[in-house]
C-alpha cells in the first residue's frame, strides 16, 4: 500500500514538475521574443537590419519518441485535428489521431460503459493512459486494474469489444495487449507514458471533459 501511494505521490510529482516547465518555457519564450523585437528595432533605428533566429525549444520535445516498452505497437506522425465527426482509426483501440474537441475525463476514470474514440483520444492527447477489456478479462483482473487506475491521475479505463486481446493498455502513438493485469509491462506501462515523453500536450487538464 505504502508502495503504491509513493508512486502515486511522485506521479502527482512529475505531473507539477512537468506544470512548472511549461510556465517556465512560456516565459522563456515571450523574453525571447521580446528581446528579438528590441535589437530588430534598434537595428532598423540605427541603419542596419538585424537578423535573429529564435529556435522554440518546446515544440520537438513534447513529441519525442518515448521509451519503449517490451512488446508494443507503436506509431509515429498522428494528426492532431479538432473533428466533429467519427473517425476511421487505424487501430483498435486508436492510439492517436484527429479527435474530437472534447476530452474524456481521465483523472483516475472507471467507466463501466464504452466511451466513444475521438473523446478517449483527445485524453491520450493530453498525457493520458487509457486502459481498455473485453468479456474475456477475468472479473479479478478488471478490479486489479480499476483499482491502479482510479489511484492514478490522468488515465482513464472503459470496457471496448473491439481489440484484439483481453486487456490493452493505450497512450498516445503507443498501445500493449495483455492477458492478464499482474503482467510487469503493466506498471512498465503506466511509468513510461502517463504524462510521459510521448504526450503532444504536456499538463493540458483531464478534468473538465466528458464525464460518460
Amino acid at each position: 500500500m505504502g508502495s503504491v501511494k509513493a508512486k502515486a505521490a511522485d506521479r502527482r510529482a512529475r505531473v507539477e514538475e512537468i506544470r512548472r516547465k511549461e510556465q517556465a518555457r512560456e516565459r522563456r519564450n515571450r523574453i525571447i521574443t521580446i528581446t528579438a523585437c528590441t535589437v530588430i528595432l534598434a537595428g532598423l533605428v540605427g541603419g542596419g537590419v538585424w537578423l535573429v533566429n529564435s529556435a522554440d525549444d518546446g515544440d520537438g520535445s513534447s513529441k519525442a519518441a518515448a521509451g519503449s516498452v517490451s512488446g508494443e505497437k507503436s506509431w509515429s506522425g498522428l494528426t492532431q485535428n479538432h473533428v466533429d465527426k467519427t473517425v476511421d482509426y487505424p487501430m483498435s483501440p486508436p492510439a492517436g489521431g484527429d479527435h474530437n474537441p472534447v476530452w474524456q475525463n481521465c483523472n483516475g476514470d472507471v467507466y463501466d460503459k464504452p466511451v466513444t474514440n475521438e473523446n478517449a483520444v483527445h485524453s491520450l492527447e493530453h498525457g493520458a493512459v487509457w486502459v481498455t477489456y473485453t468479456d474475456k478479462a477475468t472479473d479479478a483482473d478488471v478490479k486489479t486494474l480499476s483499482a491502479r487506475v482510479s489511484k492514478t491521475p490522468y488515465s482513464l479505463m472503459s470496457p471496448y469489444t473491439d481489440q484484439a486481446s483481453p486487456i490493452t493498455l493505450t497512450a498516445w502513438g503507443h498501445q500493449l495487449n495483455v492477458t492478464k493485469a499482474d503482467d510487469p509491462r503493466v506498471a512498465t506501462f503506466f511509468d513510461t507514458y502517463v504524462q510521459g515523453k510521448q504526450t503532444p500536450e504536456p499538463g493540458a487538464p483531464c478534468t473538465g471533459g466528458k464525464a460518460s
